[in-house]
């Protein structure tokens, strides 16, 4: 069931009306192939501010470091590390952190070596295993592959042709295809993807997934990684601190394949996911690298999701958490509710 041209999707341009002051676009960066015209005109058109936090880095491309983390996901785990070694672009190092599996993944895996690394380590979830991964690798870029999703053949190649244009590029991020209990579907309009500074449209909900994702490694170590306290909703959280002080790019190209509906995901493993977001956002606040505007964008979203989670923890019996999410949602927030929400996560 093909379904080109149904997500569409629109980087912001200096002239696009629907965009804030601080969410400009990064450039042109829609087509299928930019040209070194194409590029030049983009840098000329971006905002002055747009170009010294891309330029700050300076325009060198290293090897890249791809970071596959796994629990018991033996039959996935072996597309997706085939995903990686078709690429048309090699100049990467390959690292699978098994976080404890019980399932033969490591005999599986043996087959790729060298020019795999196994990692095993004790279960203590994606976050820790990411983290690992990326401490025992060197590359200048990062790339995390879940996996239970698949690279198409040029994902990096492309990547790599677009971040050479735009010296000192935080994150690029791809389009995607997705597949649910073995069917291509649509993704919603809720889930369109940007470029530029776009923090504000992260606020909602997660329009980067991990797998489409090539991070500069000084970035990812800059905002402290993945939060390995976070259950769910990690990369969400993530996301936030990097968009709240870089602008990215987004590659407006189908280049990986998000495979979804197995029971061990873990956006269906725990009820009520905005009740981490609530976490990721009360923890925004918390730290001063916030600007005003985006201060108050958190508050307005921490609100929104704190009246969705009070009705669910309601219905769950947990009476005192469903009061003091309410509270703040009726914009009653204070320093010791954020406090209670760190300590005591719904």
């Amino acid at each position: 069931m093909s379904n080109e041209g149904s997500l569409e999707t629109h980087p912001h341009t200096p002239g696009d009306t629907g965009s804030t002051d601080r969410e400009q676009a990064v450039g042109c960066l829609v087509g299928p192939r930019p040209s070194p015209w194409t590029r030049a005109m983009a840098w000329r058109s971006m905002p002055l501010r747009c170009k010294i936090a891309m330029r700050r880095q300076g325009s060198s491309m290293a090897s890249i470091s791809v970071i596959i983390p796994t629990y018991n996901r033996a039959l996935f785990v072996k597309e997706a590390v085939d995903s990686v070694m078709g690429q048309t672009f090699k100049d990467w190092e390959l690292v699978v952190v098994d976080d404890g599996s019980t399932d033969g993944t490591e005999e599986l895996l043996a087959s790729y070596r060298p020019r795999l690394r196994y990692i095993r380590s004790q279960h203590r979830g994606v976050s820790a295993a990411r983290n690992l991964g990326v401490r025992a690798t060197s590359g200048e870029w990062v790339a995390f592959l879940d996996s239970d999703d698949l690279w198409l053949p040029r994902k990096l190649e492309r990547q790599v042709e677009l971040i050479r244009g735009y010296p000192g590029a935080a994150l690029c991020y791809t389009d995607e295809i997705w597949i649910r209990n073995g069917r291509r579907v649509n993704p919603g309009k809720r889930h369109q993807k940007f470029s530029g500074w776009i923090f504000e449209r992260c606020l909602p909900l997660c329009i980067i997934s991990p797998s489409s994702a090539l991070i500069r490694r000084t970035v990812f170590t800059e905002v402290g990684g993945f939060d390995e306290g976070l259950p769910a909703c990690e990369d969400y959280d993530l996301w936030l601190r990097i968009t709240s002080k870089h602008p990215v790019i987004f590659l407006q190209e189908r280049l990986i394949v998000k495979r979804g509906g197995h029971p061990d995901q873990l956006s269906t493993s725990y009820w009520g996911l905005d009740r981490f977001r609530v976490v990721a956002l009360a923890r925004l606040l918390q730290g001063p690298a916030l600007s005003c505007s985006q201060r108050e964008a958190v508050l307005r979203e921490l609100r929104i999701k704190c009246a969705i989670v009070a009705n669910g923890a309601r219905k769950r019996g947990n009476e005192q958490m469903a009061q003091l999410c309410q509270r703040i949602a009726s914009g009653g927030l204070e320093g010791s509710d954020v406090q209670a929400l760190l300590e005591d996560p719904p």
